[in-house]
């Protein structure tokens, strides 16, 4: 017991840099603000600004750009901006024969369909094109092929 009290009591724990082992008089790796400075190491007394002036007060021109995406045409009606006269329009359908149905009425000719059967699939809307056009200025607007 003799030995615990011939140590000297500490009267406050040791400062950071004693613990750690800094030196103080060492330079520190970032700059220490100093008095008169803020902690980010800014001073208050700014530079006056030394770039471009201020922009001129000069109307600014917006011009807005309407993009339509591009419309799929199907054997049904199409809702969309007619392109020819800018009205919102259903397109019109009207049907025309194409590959799809010559290749067709070839097919049952071959099969044995000559008495006028192989002309059958001139009669039926589902082997035919398709031509979309407007109802009000009958502009055409879009085709579907089926072949």
């Amino acid at each position: 017991m003799s030995a615990a009290s011939a140590s000297p009591v500490p009267s406050a724990p040791p400062s950071y840099e004693e613990a750690v082992g800094i030196n103080v008089n060492y330079p520190h790796p970032y700059p220490v603000p100093g008095p008169g400075e803020k902690p980010d190491g800014k001073g208050t007394n700014l530079p006056p600004h030394m770039g471009q002036p201020p922009p001129a007060n000069n109307p600014i021109t917006v011009q807005t750009v309407y993009v339509q995406q591009p419309v799929m045409f199907y054997d049904r009606p199409v809702q969309m901006v007619c392109p020819s006269c800018n009205q919102v329009i259903v397109t019109r359908l009207s049907y025309d024969s194409g590959a799809l149905t010559w290749l067709s009425c070839g097919g049952l000719c071959l099969l044995g369909c000559i008495a006028g059967c192989c002309l059958i699939p001139f009669c039926i809307d589902a082997l035919k094109d398709v031509d979309h056009t407007c109802p009000k200025c009958s502009a055409l607007v879009g085709s579907y092929k089926r072949l």
